[in-house]
This record gives C-alpha cells, sequence and structure tokens, in this order.
C-alpha cells in the first residue's frame, strides 16, 4: 500500500474544504444571512478552516469531520444589531463588535496558536 505524502493529503484537505466553502458561500437566507460567510472567507487564514452553518450561525472548524475543534472563535448575531464573538473550547468571550466585518476580523486575530489550514479527519488528526 502507498501512503500519500504530506503535501499530497495537504492539497486534498485543500480541495475538500474549497468545496465546502463554495456550497457555503451559496446558501441563501433561509440558511444564513450570506454576509457573513462572505466576511470570513475574506481572511486567508478563515478560508483555510472547515465551514459550516447551524441555525443561521458559520462555524469553523480546523478539521472537516465530526467532532469538530471549538477551538475558533464563533460570531453570534445580537438581537440589538452587532456580533458576539465567543470561543467555545475556554468558554472566552473575545468581545462584542458592530459589524460582520470586525467579528471575522477579530476570529482571524484569535486563532489558536499554530492553527494552519484544516485536516481530514477528527480532532485527534491535528
Amino acid at each position: 500500500m502507498i501512503t500519500p505524502t504530506s503535501s499530497e493529503e495537504s492539497r486534498r484537505a485543500a480541495a475538500i474544504v474549497a468545496a465546502e466553502w463554495s456550497d457555503v458561500l451559496s446558501y441563501g437566507t433561509d440558511r444564513i444571512n450570506p454576509a457573513v460567510p462572505r466576511a470570513a472567507y475574506q481572511h486567508p487564514a478563515l478560508s483555510e478552516l472547515w465551514p459550516m452553518v447551524s441555525h443561521g450561525v458559520l462555524y469553523l472548524s480546523r478539521c472537516t469531520a465530526w467532532p469538530w475543534t471549538d477551538d475558533v472563535g464563533t460570531a453570534y448575531p445580537l438581537a440589538k444589531g452587532g456580533y458576539r464573538v465567543r470561543r467555545e473550547s475556554d468558554n472566552t468571550l473575545l468581545g462584542e463588535v458592530d459589524t460582520v466585518e470586525a467579528a471575522y476580523t477579530l476570529i482571524a486575530a484569535t486563532l489558536p496558536e499554530g492553527c494552519g489550514p484544516a485536516v481530514v479527519g477528527t480532532p485527534d488528526d491535528l
């Protein structure tokens, strides 16, 4: 059996993540405010992470399979407007901001140390 090289595995992961971003970026307002994934995708470090949407919120993971990582910040819309940005892994409030662009700038600035492109697999594969 031939084991894939690290660069082959990286290219495979990038292709899988890119395909998922393509889907998420095409979602309509019935799934999420389209400005949210567009704002996240503008940040190169975030566009390399696995995107998923649930209940109108975009989550980002460092792996492509459940259980996904929860150490990347998440922007939750506030009823009063703006976003609350939280990191679930350590229950940290990263901040409250007025715009979706500011939310994803904050998330990009607070990525876990050593965070790189998503890997195919679970957190055990990081």
